[in-house]
């Protein structure tokens, strides 16, 4: 079903490539090169089993948790859409 002056398939490609996108940085994130035995941030000991289970690990599970919490961040965006919200 196209739509205006897009050809067939333009919105599956540009989804295709989203998802690329994604899986690149995602990739571009993983760790690389020999895990550590003591963790860079609080210097506490990372398990044997964690770094078999990910290569190139260089934190604990605490410190690598509140990293990925800091990368996130939490947004304050209402994505429902309700007439309250945008009548405000």
């Amino acid at each position: 079903m196209a739509g205006g002056w897009s050809r067939d398939g333009a919105v599956q490609d540009q989804i295709d490539a989203s998802v690329e996108d994604a899986v690149r940085l995602a990739r571009s994130r993983l760790p690389e090169g020999e895990s550590l035995t003591h963790c860079e941030e609080c210097d506490a000991p990372i398990p044997r089993a964690r770094r078999e289970a990910i290569p190139g690990i260089r934190m604990c599970v605490s410190c690598q948790g509140e990293l990925e919490r800091q990368e996130t961040g939490i947004g304050g965006h209402n994505r429902r859409g309700s007439k309250d919200s945008q009548l405000k």
